[in-house]
Order: structure tokens, then C-alpha cells, then sequence
């Protein structure tokens, strides 16, 4: 629905301002001043040199021409608000019928490449809670970039070198210096016989990542299109051939018998070193010749999952890029998205998780817990920057108070009306049920626009990369269906026709629901 107004004030503004092109916002309004308004006016009176009261009386009277207003009408000191007429809302009903599985999909993403890194762990542990929410957040943005028509391919970075690894083989020595423990660390023992640290931590991060990690991430129903060797980019020697780009460019200098890269010409807090005073390489070195690398491969946007610890390194990176951007023609752009801490709770009391002491608490022991449906969604129902607690009892609880049973009873009740029905017998197929003339209901109304948000959500969320915003959005949904079905009978309706038209609506509503649940990586039931 904004994109359709967008459009209709875009033709106006073509027809009385030629060569004007201005950024507006359509956003939802106030139910009792209309549908949407617009800030278009007070934009275009800038650009034009007028009032925005009489931009706002020129677009007004242009959009009124249009059918699907029943009115427009400007408030304030220019805003522009607008009421959709009640037969733009019913028409919608029998075009998400229609479309089914393509509702909410668009083509506007089909020139972009889109690289989503994610989770990434080091391999020396098996994955734990903090890694399941950047692994769940990474892979339903994949899913949105798809929905908007983007090429998208899903990646993990292995950390196959450095010295993460000589503590990983000291740890399954078990000699002086261990650093990791852990009943996984018991387990890797047997399996090698090695008794060099370095063959042994690399033996080691081996196996973890083929027995452990991979089958961890097959659990949470992802899967990654590439797995990109850390190590591969030290042997093809791409991490000489990125700091030899930058060392043409006069970024790089020597001092204290290291070197340094200039990431204080763009914006970092101080410059970094990239080979230490031994001649060994960074990994802010691996990181760039990793991303230089991401480039090279053409893609326009780069998005990076981090965990909260990693904070501190998204300004050297930026500035790295920048680099890259200002000095070697990159017009893409790199996104950090960090993802803060994770809690488990239980009882109300919090169950600690520690990767280095072994009293962690493991995402495959979660998911066998509470089960694969309910642990996605319980992560991607909140905000990454926020600290999230997993309550593990209403995780477990099958009732209304469980966002995830919620969800998926409604969508479980709507396939059981229309079984019912039998939508299958009816001449045409749902999609000549009766006429949608017929919903005109508050809550038949409410239940349509909430219908029509998903195609909106997909562009919001390709903006913001607020991925939580489709969770919310199918609670919403849910809570609508259920007032609609407690206000408005469907199989009695009282008129066959009504009955036709409501059952119509409930055939989009499953529609939307499944669409939502499906980019979501959530299964819909059909019983429950």
C-alpha cells in the first residue's frame, strides 16, 4: 500500500514540477486521520520555494482524481493524509489468493549481490547460544534479500590459523598449556595421535567443524553456500597482494619495527598494526584481505554477523574499507551487525555457559530441548543490541503465552476451517469464492491491512536489517485472525455468499501466515 502511494505522488509531482526529485516518507498514521500520511509537501516547498500548504492543496487535488482514496486531506503545517477506500482493501483479498507463495515478493532486489557472513565461530569449541542468535539473525536476512529479489549468498569464515588453534592442540594434550575443557575436549583425545600442539589443534578444529559445528548448523535448519577458508587466504597469498594495494597508496608505514596501516585517515581512533614486530600477520590482516577479497567476487553489500566482544574492531574495518571505497573505486557498502549476549533462564535462575571452563551450555542441547521451531523464533523475537534472557520454562510451555505456539495454532485453526469447508469442492477454487465486497467488518477490515504489511515489512527490514520485525509481525497477525474469528463467523455466517467471501479471507490469511513463517524458517502445521 506505500508503495502504491508512493508511486501515485511520484506521477504528480512528474506532472506539475518537472526535474524534481525529492526523498519522502509514507508512513502509517493515526487510525482516526486516515490510513497513511506523507511529509511530501514540506519536502517539495524547499525545493520549489512555496508554501508547503500550497504544495500540499496542488498534490491533494491530483491524488484525489484517484479511485482507491476515499479521502485526502492535508493536517498541520503541510502533512498529507490518506484514507484508502473500502474496496482497495477487499480487492486485495483475492490478489494474495492468487499470488500465494509470491505474496510479499518483488523484483526491486534483482541487481543487487548480497554476501551474508555469519556465526563464524572458531573452531574450538561446539556452537553455543550466542552463536545460535547471529546464526539465526544471518539466515532469515538471507531469506528477506531472496523475498526482495536479491542474489544472496549465505557464508562462513573458518578461523583455520593462528594461535587460537596451538591452544586448541595444547587443551587436547591436556599439557601446561590447555586453555579449553569441556567433555567435547575428552572426546577429541582418542581421535588423534598426534602429539605436536599445531598438527593437534588443527586435527582437532578438523573434526570439530565436520562432527560438531556442521551438525549443529544442519539442526538449525541453515545452510551455507560457502565455507571460506581463513587459512586459504595466507597460502594463495591474498593477504600480501591486499596490503600491497594499500602499501601503493601511502596507508601503510613502518614503526617500532612493525607495521602499520593509516586507519586514522578514515575515521578509526588510531592506526593498527597489520604485521607485528615478529613478522607475523594480524588478524586485522586476514580480516582485510578477507573483505578485499568479498569484494573482488562483486558484491554490492556485505554483511557481517560479530559477537558482542568484537565491538571494538568494526572502526578499523570500516576504515579499511573506506580505503577500498575512496582510493580503489568500491561503491558497496559493509554492514556490522553485532549481536549481544545470551542468557538462559530457568526457574529464574540463570544457567551459566562457558566455552573455556566446559560449564557452557550447547545450541544442539537447546534445540533437543525445546525443539528447532521454538528456539529460532524465541531468538529472533528480540532486537540484537539488546541482552536477551531465554526463558527455557515458557519455551517449553504449549499455550497462548508462548509467542511460537501462539502463532502456529492460528495458522493449525485456519487450515482446520477450511478442511472443513472443503475449499477444494467449490467451483474455481478459493479464488472465486464469493465477492470480497461483502468484508466490511472492522475486524474483517483490520485483518486485510494487516494482510497487506508483509510486502512492506520485506522492503523495511531490507533497509534497517531489523530481522525481529517479521516475529512481531506474526504475533500481530495471529492476534488479528483470532479477533476476526471470535467477532465474525465464518462457516455460519449466516449467507452462503458471506460465508464464500470470509472463507476467502481466511484462504489469504494462511497464505500471509505461511509466507511469514517460511522466511521466518519456522514450519506451519497444519495440526496441532
Amino acid at each position: 500500500m506505500k508503495q502504491i502511494i508512493f508511486k501515485t505522488i511520484k506521477e504528480a509531482i512528474k506532472k506539475h514540477f518537472e526535474n524534481i526529485n525529492v526523498d519522502f516518507s509514507v508512513t502509517p498514521t493515526d487510525i482516526k486521520f486516515g490510513d497513511y500520511a506523507t511529509n511530501v509537501a514540506m519536502i517539495l516547498a524547499k525545493e520549489v520555494g512555496k508554501k508547503p500548504q500550497e504544495i500540499a492543496t496542488i498534490i491533494v487535488e491530483e491524488l484525489t482524481k484517484n479511485d482507491i482514496f476515499e479521502k485526502v486531506e492535508i493536517a498541520g503545517p503541510g502533512f498529507i493524509n490518506f484514507k484508502m477506500n473500502l474496496s482497495f482493501f477487499q480487492k486485495q483479498v483475492a490478489d494474495i489468493v492468487e499470488l500465494k507463495e509470491k505474496y510479499g515478493a518483488s523484483d526491486l532486489g534483482k541487481d543487487l549481490k548480497v554476501n551474508i557472513e555469519f556465526i563464524s565461530a572458531n573452531p574450538t569449541g561446539p556452537l553455543t547460544l550466542g552463536n545460535g542468535r547471529n546464526g539465526y539473525f544471518g539466515d532469515v536476512l538471507a531469506n528477506v534479500f531472496k523475498k526482495y529479489g536479491a542474489k544472496v549468498e549465505r557464508e562462513y569464515y573458518v578461523n583455520d590459523r593462528g594461535v587460537q588453534l596451538v591452544a586448541l592442540g595444547h587443551s587436547v594434550l591436556k599439557d601446561d598449556e590447555a586453555v579449553y575443557k569441556g567433555a567435547y575436549i575428552d572426546e577429541l583425545a582418542p581421535k588423534i595421535t598426534s602429539t605436536n600442539p599445531v598438527e593437534v589443534g588443527e586435527q582437532a578444529a578438523t573434526i570439530l567443524m565436520e562432527e560438531y559445528v556442521k551438525k549443529s548448523i544442519a539442526k538449525m535448519g541453515i545452510k551455507f553456500d560457502e565455507w571460506f577458508s581463513e587459512k586459504s587466504l595466507h597460502d594463495s597469498g591474498e593477504v600480501a597482494k591486499a596490503l600491497g594495494e594499500l602499501e601503493k597508496l601511502g596507508l601503510i608505514y613502518k614503526k617500532e619495527d612493525a607495521t602499520w596501516l593509516k586507519t586514522t585517515d578514515f575515521g578509526d581512533d588510531k592506526d593498527r598494526v597489520i604485521i607485528t614486530n615478529k613478522g607475523e600477520y594480524t588478524y586485522f590482516a586476514s580480516d582485510i584481505a578477507y573483505h578485499f577479497n568479498k569484494i573482488r567476487r562483486g558484491y554490492d553489500i556485505l554483511i557481517d554477523f560479530w559477537g558482542a566482544d568484537h565491538h571494538g574492531y568494526i572502526g578499523r574495518l570500516q576504515a579499511a574499507m573506506d580505503m577500498y571505497r575512496k582510493e580503489l573505486n568500491w561503491s558497496g557498502e559493509l554492514k556490522i551487525m553485532i549481536c549481544q549476549l545470551v542468557r538462559l533462564m530457568s526457574n529464574g535462575q540463570e544457567v551459566r555457559m562457558s566455552k573455556r571452563a566446559g560449564n557452557y551450555v550447547l545450541l544442539d542441547e537447546l534445540i533437543d530441548e525445546v525443539g528447532p521451531d521454538v528456539t529460532r523464533f524465541f531468538f529472533l523475537d528480540r532486537t540484537l543490541d539488546t541482552h536477551m534472557e531465554f526463558d527455557l520454562d515458557l519455551a517449553k510451555e504449549k499455550s497462548d503465552k508462548n509467542p511460537v505456539y501462539y502463532v502456529q495454532y492460528a495458522y493449525a485453526r485456519i487450515s482446520s476451517i477450511l478442511k472443513k469447508a472443503d475449499l477444494s469442492s467449490q467451483p474455481g477454487g478459493p479464488q472465486e469464492l464469493g465477492s470480497s465486497s461483502l468484508l466490511i467488518e472492522p475486524t474483517e477490515i483490520a485483518l486485510i491491512k494487516q494482510l497487506m504489511k508483509l510486502p512492506e515489512l520485506v522492503e523495511e527490514i531490507v533497509a534497517d536489517y531489523q530481522v525481529q520485525k517479521l516475529a512481531f509481525y506474526a504475533r500481530d497477525l495471529a492476534t488479528s485472525f483470532h479477533h476476526f474469528y471470535e467477532k465474525c463467523p465464518v462457516i455460519k455466517s449466516g449467507s452462503d455468499e458471506l460465508t464464500a467471501a470470509r472463507l476467502q479471507l481466511l484462504e489469504a490469511t494462511k497464505i500471509v501466515l505461511k509466507n511469514t513463517l517460511d522466511i521466518l524458517g519456522v514450519s506451519a502445521p497444519e495440526k496441532m
